[in-house]
């Protein structure tokens, strides 16, 4: 028996997949190509206040966007140094995958330490900037990322620099409850 895809099939299929067959993080990431994913994104950035607290970590809000922010100074400004080929090789062997693959990070995982905001930042800067390193990566699109280098991990693949955006993204707006 031949069945026709549709959106609604396929969605349906996708849901009934990831609820009965497959754990979440096999699904793909929202997209940081995608104008309407981007939007979504934007908008759980704009529910954050100053005050508003993590439901995990110890983080502040303002600290997290600083951090988010480190993944973009990586792709558009040199002020982080590129690793060694020691380090560099141990990062892609031992790290990577856990980065640009599909399984979530899991809560209060360590940091790079590039990645460590120590001090408090100014929330509305830090969130000015983020929001300008979304709308710049999705403005520049797929075509601009495949293939592109990493600091840290060399060549990615349009897939992988979505994942590498848009799970620790999600993973620290899920931190602080938007």
């Amino acid at each position: 028996m031949c069945v026709k895809a549709t959106r609604t099939s396929d969605a349906l299929s996708r849901s009934f997949a990831q609820s009965h067959f497959f754990p979440s993080y096999f699904m793909p990431y929202p997209s940081v190509f995608n104008t309407a994913d981007v939007e979504k994104t934007i908008a759980r950035i704009n529910s954050l206040t100053p005050e508003t607290k993590a439901v995990w970590g110890k983080m502040s809000v303002d600290q997290m966007l600083a951090h988010l922010n480190v993944s973009y100074e990586m792709v558009y400004t040199d002020k982080h140094p590129k690793p060694g080929p020691i380090a560099r090789f141990l990062v892609k062997t031992f790290i990577k995958n856990t980065v640009v693959g599909p399984k979530p990070y899991a809560k209060n995982t360590a940091t790079a330490p590039a990645f460590k905001i120590v001090d408090h930042r100014d929330f509305e800067a830090e969130k000015k900037r983020l929001i300008e390193y979304i709308r710049k990566v999705q403005q520049e699109g797929e075509k601009a990322f495949d293939g592109r280098e990493s600091l840290s991990f060399g060549p990615l693949t349009v897939q992988e620099w979505n994942t590498l955006f848009s799970k620790h993204l999600d993973h620290h707006l899920q931190q602080f409850g938007v």
